[in-house]
């Protein structure tokens, strides 16, 4: 019977509560971060300052609960579509309505939409109902004793003309029925993950080859130069070999596995189908039974209808929808774990500790184009750049050798920074070669240049580099990334700085949502001092965005150097809600003098208009009764304050003073040896629990705050994250051999393990079953046996060397 009106489309679940269950949460902190995320809060902010309401919970719970919150608020929105859309066609019945509200997934929610779509003849049990058979399948249910099949026989109707095929109908009404209700659809959603279900893969024939499947390749031996043709797809189908006659258990399967399937499936090399127990059916039968037999149906005709139409109600519905959950499952689930470990992977890369205080000889490798070469100073800025032909045979290799070598000694270069695209190897070789022959005081790193190229032609680049050739702006950029990693790869989109394989894979919308929230935890938890930021910087803290990046830049210039961050607010588009979010992420750390004039509030995202507009039309006084409401324009202090240099934040300055003067200690000497000493022996005799008590605010804000005070001026956040390995000499890959001991860089990290540059030209794996339980992540330096050679196929086994 169709709905006459829809009032509500509310769902039959708490959005909190599922939250909470899918990610094993605590309910009360799961709320309380939901409503703080509908309030307009960043996850960087809800991390560091409310960790009174979430529990300390970690930022990549956060992340989850937002990812969560984002695709329930889709479910939700599609089924309110559906909904109406099938309320709108008659066809939206009690039991379906119920259904769909039930459901917390977008392939359930498309699964009970299908028959319904424009185009789609209907499902078998829609046109049994259509044909009037449901009165006669809900008296089978509720009054076995009742149902006459013979009284809807009908020789003149189609469906309807024997006996036989009134009885189908009723077996597809009640199989959809059955189907549909709670305990049926809660079994399904239980047993996609059941432990004994395999997903089995074999090989897809291949189809013969057309003109359009091959390509043209050059094979070069000792004497001449010859062409062949080679199938592409056959020189693919190698990489599936492992998966050509395999199975998988759902719940132990990799994600990189069920990636590499669904690669191998699109592209038609495998094939793929789920095994399913017969225990799993008799388990669906018995508990359907339970549910839809009742005594009053024992030794009824109607018994056998409804048994059968159980049977058929699990062959046609409940296990191909089954497939389909555990598909998308299994998929869902691999790009969440992707996607994990890109944003890991990124966050490595971002937090590399910086080399502060070095002049730095980028060099961008190349062959016959040259090795392009930029020098900058400590401070970034760039006094030097040159192209030298170091692998061309027609160039001078002596005068490129004293080139660089006037270069090293006119700019005291300390370190060279060596791009790891093309002639990555080469160049490598050359320069160890040069710093053992000249005697140089100097090391050399390998930098990830991934995206530099795209960066160096980007309207940034232009901006910051105009009069610099495109070519040699990304050796500028390699240069910087060693010196600054953060402030570098911030001007660079995340996907494009090489953070994992396979991400053309992931859904493009998550994993740059994911990425973006990790470049923004890293740049507010580092801080940025807000008179000295680039855009690019300055756009990332949370609370922030280009726009109102670009006004704090263009107050910058036009007022001078800001004294406190209450005079952020005098910037126009930020207000109290931006201001909250990017407070305690912001730094005033630059000279302060010559800051005397006062600021007006301004009202946040308005334009100031000017007293008359382009078409003549005058502004309207506001009358004393109605008009927008303005904020009020208070003063503010221009007094600097040394909290303002720390990660404290504003609403806790209150707190973090009283401290002070119940410590007895200067607010001036804030970072200085003195304070930190009294703040250390002060801690001794007091417990955080106390100081909470005494102050009036949570346990979490006295932590952060005394943390906030054993730090010194120079602290930086990235202090405890990896440094960069430098080198002097390059090893000869040829020299290795079986229980060799390296030191290496990990410049990946997979589900499978994880790759280590250790200087010989070719990068080895650690397979994770070789880890010995270590943690590894992106940038760690580590210390690695050489276990198994396959030089042919370029291939170094390493495992994890315990020292």
């Amino acid at each position: 019977m169709a709905c006459e009106e829809l009032k509500n489309t509310d769902p039959n679940w708490e959005t909190e509560e599922a939250i909470a269950e899918d990610l094993d949460l605590p309910k009360w902190s799961t709320k309380n971060v939901v409503k703080l995320l509908e309030e307009g809060c960043t996850i960087p902010f809800i991390a560091r300052y409310r960790k009174e309401m979430t529990g300390g919970m970690e930022v990549d719970n956060l992340r989850d609960i937002q990812s969560s919150l984002e695709d329930l608020k889709h479910v939700q929105n599609k089924m309110a579509t559906v909904l109406k859309a099938i309320n709108k066609l008659g066809k939206l019945t009690q039991g379906l309505e119920k259904c769909l509200k039930n459901s917390k997934t977008i392939t359930e929610v498309d699964d009970l939409y299908a028959p319904f779509k424009p185009g789609h003849k209907g499902t078998l049990a829609e046109r049994a109902r259509a044909l009037n058979l449901e009165p006669l399948a809900i008296t089978f249910l509720e009054r076995p004793w009742e149902g006459k099949l013979e009284q809807y026989v009908d020789p003149n109707v189609k469906g309807l003309q024997k006996l036989s095929d009134v009885e189908t109908g009723v077996k597809h009404i009640l199989a959809d029925i059955i189907h549909k209700h709670k305990d049926s659809m809660d079994f399904i959603r239980g047993w996609s993950k059941y432990r004994d279900i395999k997903l089995v893969t074999s090989e897809c024939k291949p189809k013969k080859s057309g003109k359009n499947d091959t390509k043209t390749v050059k094979t070069e031996d000792t004497k001449k130069v010859v062409k062949k043709e080679v199938n592409i797809k056959e020189e693919s189908r190698h990489k599936y070999e492992q998966y050509f006659n395999s199975n998988f258990n759902v719940c132990y399967i990799k994600p990189h596995q069920v990636l590499a399937i669904n690669r191998g499936e699109h592209n038609k090399f495998l094939t793929v189908k789920i095994d399913v127990p017969d225990k799993v059916k008799s388990m669906y039968e018995r508990q359907c039974s339970q549910n839809f037999i009742h005594r009053t149906h024992q030794g009824t005709y109607a018994m056998n209808i409804i048994t059968q139409a159980i049977s058929d109600a699990y062959e046609r519905l409940a296990y191909p929808q089954m497939i389909r959950l555990i598909r998308s499952e299994l998929t869902k689930k691999a790009e969440k774990a992707s996607i994990d470990v890109f944003a890991t992977n990124l966050k490595n890369l971002l937090l590399a500790s910086p080399v502060k205080g070095k002049c730095i000889l980028g060099l961008d490798p190349g062959f016959k184009n040259g090795c392009k070469v930029a020098v900058i100073t400590a401070t970034g800025q760039i006094v030097h750049t040159e192209i030298v032909y170091i692998h061309d045979y027609k160039s001078n290799k002596y005068d490129e050798k004293k080139k660089i070598l006037q270069m090293i000694k006119q700019y005291g270069c300390e370190i060279f920074a060596i791009g790891n695209g093309v002639a990555c190897r080469e160049s490598e070789t050359y320069v160890s070669n040069l710093i053992k022959e000249e005697h140089l005081k100097m090391n050399y790193c390998v930098v990830d240049e991934s995206g530099a190229s795209i960066y160096s032609v980007s309207d940034q680049a232009k901006k910051e580099l105009p009069t610099l050739d495109p070519s040699l702006r990304g050796a500028v950029s390699i240069a910087r990334r060693l010196l600054d990693p953060l402030a570098e790869l911030v001007k660079i989109e995340p996907k494009h700085i090489g953070v994992g394989q396979y991400q053309h894979d992931m859904p493009e919308n998550q994993l740059k949502l994911s990425l973006d929230s990790v470049v923004e935890e890293c740049v507010s938890f580092v801080g940025v001092d807000v008179n000295t930021g680039s855009e690019s910087l300055l756009r990332r803290i949370a609370g922030l965005n280009s726009t109102r990046a670009k006004k704090i830049i263009e107050w910058r210039e036009s007022n001078g150097l800001f004294v406190n961050r209450g005079q952020v607010k005098c910037v126009k588009g930020i207000g109290d809600k931006s201001y909250e979010q990017c407070a305690g992420f912001i730094r005033v750390i630059a000279s302060l003098e010559g800051q005397t004039e006062k600021c007006k509030e301004e009202p946040e995202e308005t334009k100031t208009e000017p007293e008359e507009m382009k078409t003549g039309r005058k502004r309207k006084k506001p009358t004393a009764g109605g008009g927008k409401a303005k904020k009020k324009k208070d003063s503010l202090s221009l007094e600097p304050n040394i909290l303002d240099t720390t990660w404290i934040h504003p609403e806790s300055y209150g707190a973090a003073e009283s401290l002070m003067q119940m410590i007895g200690v200067s607010k001036e000497n804030l970072g200085q040896e003195v304070f930190i000493r009294e703040v250390q022996i002060h801690m001794k005799t007091k417990t955080t629990e106390e100081l909470a008590a005494t102050l009036a605010v949570g346990e979490p804000t006295v932590d952060l705050i005394v943390k906030a005070f054993l730090k010194p001026h120079s602290y930086d956040y990235r202090e405890g994250f990896e440094k960069p390995l430098f080198r002097k000499e390059i090893q000869d890959i040829n020299s290795l051999k079986n229980g060799t001991i390296l030191t290496g860089k990990i410049t990946n990290v997979t589900h499978f393990g994880a790759f280590v540059d250790i200087g010989v030209g070719q990068n080895g794996l650690i397979h994770v079953s070789k880890m010995k339980n270590t943690k590894l992540n992106l940038g760690d330096k580590v210390s690695v046996k050489v276990i198994s050679l396959e030089l042919s196929k370029k291939r170094i086994g390493l495992e994890i060397h315990c020292t």
